[in-house]
């Protein structure tokens, strides 16, 4: 009952701010006024709305639809009281190791106050410029690497070019030791 007395009285002073603003608050005449222009205004709307049919059936579903817009309205569809109490009941050995564990979090809300910890976005442009470095220096990494890798092979063409090369001067020695033998033999 204290709680239509409450919401009464709002609803007059919500209705004198509306009249003090539109110009027509000037005491009981005003609110007489709007009140009259409100019924009348109520009295059109319904009238238009039994002459059509759509608008009749359109008025009869605000009422639903405002009831489904009500966020607890969900609440009480979705799940049932004796399901939620099934649920509790389901996970009661759960709910000690869940309550240590925010007990824990509790315990540990000082270390996530600290300063360190608020420090993080002041660091954040630090780790940005490092991350950067980071960046360009593994690409100085991958070019280093592949230059090397070019020098080991350019190297290793040159050993086995040399190699040959080695490998077809002792030949020729060997053909002329072995011709310059032969030549005083002969002789």
């Amino acid at each position: 009952m204290a709680a239509g007395a409450v919401g009464l009285r709002r609803l007059q002073w919500r209705l004198e701010e509306v009249e003090q603003r539109i110009g027509a608050g000037d005491g009981s005449a005003g609110t007489r006024k709007v009140a009259d222009e409100l019924v009348k205004v109520q009295v059109a709307l319904n009238s238009i709305a039994s002459k059509r049919e759509r608008i009749k059936i359109l008025f009869k579903k605000i009422e639903d639809v405002i009831k489904y817009l009500d966020p607890q309205y969900i609440d009480r569809m979705a799940i049932p009281d004796t399901i939620k109490l099934q649920f509790i009941l389901a996970e009661e050995q759960l709910i000690p190791s869940r309550a240590a564990l925010l007990e824990q979090v509790k315990n540990l809300q000082p270390i996530l106050d600290s300063t360190s910890i608020q420090a993080v976005p002041d660091h954040a442009a630090k780790l940005q410029r490092l991350s950067q470095i980071h960046i360009q220096q593994q690409e100085q990494r991958h070019h280093l690497t592949d230059s090397v890798k070019t020098l080991l092979e350019d190297y290793n063409k040159m050993t086995l070019l040399l190699s040959k090369q080695f490998v077809q001067w002792n030949e020729i020695l060997t053909q002329l030791e072995t011709a310059k033998e032969a030549k005083p033999v002969a002789e």
